[in-house]
Parts: structure tokens; sequence; C-alpha cells
């Protein structure tokens, strides 16, 4: 067998191919068979060459999704310019105004057909974002007397799956309406916190991609 001269390409290819299916059908609902039959030609032995399980390849899915997110965080959270309440600030307005959100809203991924995926969106905020990212933060912002928690641990912790989660309409399938009055709450919820974190912006984002995901599961026939 010819040595694969372009490795990185293929496992590009594998992971293109597995987001899309894990999206539209569910993690469960794919098989490597799916995977190959959309890889123009490569053979099964090719995919195990590179990943040991359909396991292994979520768990790659999941950390290329993760890393843009996370050269996001990062810049934010070393930023020396912002004290802790604008980085928090800065966080939200970013992460849900970029472009990639379309996209993934587009698919309008089923999370009742993908535990999978959701366990990995919760277990990345819980042992990952929160401690190495938004955590900083906050403590930074009670050091510079900008955010006033005696509970920083939880609140970054509180605020992540509060917002990626509860909020989250491909997870709960919510309507523009529910969006709205989740987000409403929510910046009760901040504010009782001392922070003044979301505006009108962040809730017309909020409500125009809850109506492309809505719109992209009518078109699908959900």
């Amino acid at each position: 067998m010819a040595r694969n001269k372009h490795p990185e390409e293929t496992i590009n290819a594998i992971l293109d191919v597995s987001t899309r299916l894990f999206m539209e059908k569910g993690y469960e609902h794919t098989s490597i068979q799916d995977i190959i039959k959309h890889l123009g030609g490569l053979s099964k032995g090719a995919i195990y060459h590179h990943f040991k399980s359909k396991e292994d390849i979520l768990e790659a899915v999941s950390d290329r999704m993760a890393a843009e997110s996370n050269k996001m965080l990062a810049d934010i959270r070393d930023d020396m310019a912002l004290n802790g309440l604008e980085k928090l600030r800065k966080i939200f307005k970013k992460s849900i105004c970029r472009p990639v959100q379309d996209e993934i809203f587009t698919v309008a991924p089923d999370f009742h057909s993908n535990p999978k995926l959701l366990f990995s969106l919760l277990h990345d905020t819980i042992e990952n974002v929160a401690p190495n990212y938004v955590l900083p933060i906050i403590e930074q912002g009670i050091e510079d007397g900008s955010i006033k928690t005696d509970y920083p641990k939880e609140l970054a912790e509180l605020v992540l799956l509060a917002a990626n989660v509860w909020m989250n309409p491909m997870i709960f399938d919510s309507t523009e309406d529910e969006s709205y009055r989740k987000f409403m709450v929510f910046n009760q919820m901040l504010k009782g916190f001392g922070l003044d974190l979301l505006d009108n912006e962040i809730l017309n984002r909020l409500q125009e991609l809850t109506n492309i995901y809505q719109s992209s599961r009518k078109n699908a026939g959900y």
C-alpha cells in the first residue's frame, strides 16, 4: 500500500464529513460506513489508521470545534487593557456574534439525538472553559473591583451553563418568544450578581439564531 503523503488532509476530510453527519443524523445514528460513503473512496482501513473508533472521531470533532472558541477566549482573558467585567461583556458579544454560529444553527443539530455531543459540550464547559478562561477573568474582576462574589468558581460554571445550555435553542427547541423570555430572566440573574453583561444587540442576535434554527428544522421536515 502506498504511504499517505498528506495525512493531515485525510484527517481533515474525515473530520469534515463526520462533523456534518454527526450534526445532521446524530452521533448514535452515524456509522463508520456512513462516513466512508461520503469520503470519495477512502477505505475503512484509512479511517482506522488515524482513529481507533467512532468515539475517537467524536473526540477529535469536539476538540476541533472548541479550538477556535478557546483561542478567542484566551485572547480576551489575556487582554490587559480590560477589567474583569469588560472581559466578560466582550466574551458574550463575540461568542454569539461569530459568523460560524450561523452555520451551526443552520445545520440545526438535534441534541436529543446527539447525547454524546451534548455531554461533550457540558464536559468542555465545566472542565475546560470555566476553570481556564472564565474563572481567571472573574478572579481578576474581584481583584480590580469590577466583579463582586465570594464564589468565583461556582459563578463561572453557573454563567456558562445558563448561557450555553439553558439558553441554547438547539437543546430545548426554543421558539423566538421562549428565547426572549429566557434572555430576560438570565439578564435579571446576572444583574443580581452585579454583572451588567447583556444588551439589545445580544438579544437580537439570539433571536436571529433561534429563527435560523427553527427555519432549518422546518425545512428539514421536523
